[in-house]
């Protein structure tokens, strides 16, 4: 170790230390480019991990839901015979798909509606205001 605060860069000339700065800008984003691939990766790990953990919740979820709509008929079965029990549940479950679609259909219809004053409106006002178009303020 050296306690003297020499420095052999020091000594080069000026034109030598700035030769070698393409080399050292080089050094330096290849390391940072690798720094960012290791960061990336762990992180896609992590999100991938996280992915697959949703989709096994989502199975679980599935059968969870089955043995709900199971239990619906295994409780209406104490009162009313089995056959009538299951074909409410049947109707109830048809029933609320029947209403979520409608709900579904009705807001695709409201996000794929034209929007006159949307934003296709304004990039279609700049392109006529681009070709000297129709009525603009100067």
């Amino acid at each position: 170790m050296n306690t003297s605060g020499f420095n052999p860069k020091t000594k080069q000339s000026v034109f030598t230390l700035i030769g070698e700065l393409p080399g050292q800008v080089s050094n330096l984003v290849k390391a940072e480019l690798a720094a960012f691939k290791a960061e990336m990766a762990g992180k896609a790990k992590n999100v991938g991990i996280g992915v697959g953990l949703f989709a096994v919740a989502g199975v679980f979820a599935f059968f969870a839901t089955g043995l709900l709509v199971a239990l619906a008929v295994i409780a209406l079965a104490l009162v009313l015979p089995l056959w009538l029990a299951a074909l409410i549940v049947f109707v109830a479950l048809l029933l609320v798909a029947a209403i979520l679609v409608l709900i579904g259909v009705n807001r695709v219809k409201a996000g794929t509606a034209s929007n006159p004053e949307g934003v296709t409106a304004s990039i279609r006002a700049d392109v006529d205001a681009l070709k000297g178009l129709g009525d603009y303020e100067h």
